[in-house]
């Protein structure tokens, strides 16, 4: 279907972009994430994507719910919350689901690889046993710059959004 192709596209794109500008700067923009979210609203109201305004909007309430306590917890950053928010407004409720699900298997993966390349996968496993344990009172560990922690997660967010709108 013709609008299923052009929703694939623009959250491919945009996920995409994010992706390469978070490797490179660590920050997802606000305009990037507001023009995706802004793009999808339009397309669901002229009738031209796979959801109706319903559904955009529930695919966004889904977006932020699922990034949402991933932030809080010190897990990844505002922009990868609202850019997975702004993936839901193009795919609807039931493919952000899909594409969470393949964004967590994405990100674990990519966590992974990071701790190998860095040499640090004994210490990040004890990290996120130590996070899942002790919650936010393990965040400021877990933050610190010493630690090593941080990588880019839109790649992940990328991944997952795309097979999910593809499959």
């Amino acid at each position: 279907m013709p609008s299923d192709a052009l929703a694939l596209t623009i959250v491919g794109a945009g996920t995409g972009l994010a992706a390469v500008i978070d490797l490179r700067c660590r920050r997802i923009p606000n305009i990037l994430t507001g023009s995706m979210a802004a793009i999808g609203v339009g397309l669901a109201a002229a009738q031209l994507g796979p959801v109706g305004l319903g559904g955009a909007f529930l695919g966004f309430l889904l977006g932020l719910a699922f990034m949402l306590p991933g932030h809080l917890f010190g897990g990844t950053g505002a922009g990868d919350v609202k850019l997975f928010a702004a993936a839901g407004v193009l795919l609807g409720p039931a493919t952000t689901v899909q594409a969470f699900l393949y964004t967590a298997i994405a990100g674990g993966i990519l966590a992974v690889a990071t701790a190998l390349w860095r040499r640090r996968l004994r210490h990040t496993i004890g990290g996120t046993a130590r996070l899942v344990s002790e919650g936010s009172r393990a965040v400021a560990a877990i933050e610190s710059p010493e630690a090593d922690n941080r990588f880019a997660y839109a790649p992940a967010i990328a991944v997952g959004v795309v097979l999910a709108a593809w499959l």
